[in-house]
């Protein structure tokens, strides 16, 4: 029941949008006014969650660590598993960003017969992930000839890599069987695995559905359904430059394309979806665990009235001495 109710609303924004994209008015309506709203959602939302996250107060120094603590010289330190400098920090947070290091060494624990606990690797949620991550980057570059005249030199350089296979015309993109295949595998752990299942919620299926109508209908419009990429590219063009124009030739599957992202840039801020922006903000990664070197203080301390011993014998002086137990003042 979970996967239906987020199929049928990203099916039906996809029916609404195709609808749409064949009718004048509501054409403005979507391929000007709806990415503008979405834009600006997605701006508002993620700098008033990331500000939000910087102004939380940090109590406790707590940084994630696995490895030997920087201590007496002659004993040698683990200076990416148990940072206590900036170069650490910034190394192990690149490896984390860049290569998921921690989903690499994720563990997955089962109960067998016996009863026998059992832990086992789970590196394919870690391929599938970095997978689906490294292509929808390069995808998303490879649409700034979209946005940017000229294009730039790194695009192109990088629309030859990406098609160095030369299958077909126009070229298959390695990168969109990519983000295909790892969504679908993605989406897949979520029907096949009991407990994964058990715990997703409408909004995991709801983003793995719209990521994927985005992907299809993109490699549709490229592979299978033409568009007018000049007049693509002059509506994107007018809507970075803030004068846009729409042009008549597009088809309803690009506005369908266009109602997902925008769709997606609007839900983005709101989401899970922005680890991206919380990973940099994490305390457990961010910080170097130099807590022997230098005293952290708790910024929620507050000062407080204190009892001291000398108080606290002045007022129960006549009950301590009855009881027999020694007095530092007689």
């Amino acid at each position: 029941m979970k996967p239906l109710v987020p199929l049928f609303v990203i099916l039906a924004v996809i029916g609404l949008a195709y609808g749409g994209g064949q009718l004048a008015d509501t054409r403005y309506l979507l391929g000007i006014v709806l990415p503008y709203a979405a834009i600006a959602t997605f701006l508002l939302g993620f700098s008033y969650r990331v500000i939000r996250w910087a102004h939380s107060a940090l109590p406790f120094h707590i940084p994630t660590t696995c490895g030997q603590q920087k201590t007496l010289p002659w004993i040698r330190s683990s200076w990416i598993e148990n940072p206590h400098n900036k170069r650490g920090v910034l190394t192990r947070m690149a490896l984390e960003i860049l290569l998921f290091r921690s989903l690499f060494r994720n563990s997955r624990a089962q109960i067998e017969e016996g009863p026998r606990l059992l832990y086992t690797e789970n590196k394919w949620l870690w391929l599938g992930a970095l997978a689906f991550h490294w292509s929808l980057l390069v995808i998303l570059l490879r649409h700034l000839r979209l946005f940017v005249e000229p294009v730039p030199r790194f695009v192109i350089g990088m629309d030859t890599i990406d098609g160095f296979l030369q299958i077909g015309a126009p070229q298959l993109l390695i990168t969109d069987v990519v983000v295909v295949a790892a969504l679908l595998y993605l989406l897949k752990r979520r029907f096949t695995d009991r407990r994964l299942r058990y715990i997703s919620l409408y909004t995991d299926y709801f983003a793995l559905f719209l990521l994927l109508g985005i992907v299809i209908t993109g490699i549709l419009m490229r592979y299978f359904f033409k568009v007018d990429l000049e007049g693509v590219k002059q509506l994107a063009l007018g809507l970075v430059t803030f004068s846009p124009t729409l042009p008549a030739a597009v088809g309803p599957l690009f506005f369908v394309h266009l109602t997902l992202v925008s769709l997606l840039f609007a839900y983005f801020p709101y989401s899970k979806l922005m680890h991206m922006g919380g990973i940099f903000l994490s305390p457990t990664r961010n910080l170097a665990n130099d807590s022997r070197r230098q005293r952290h203080v708790n910024p929620w301390n507050y000062p407080v009235k204190v009892h001291t011993y000398q108080e606290w014998e002045e007022e129960f002086h006549d009950k301590i001495k009855n009881s027999g137990l020694p007095l530092e003042k007689e």
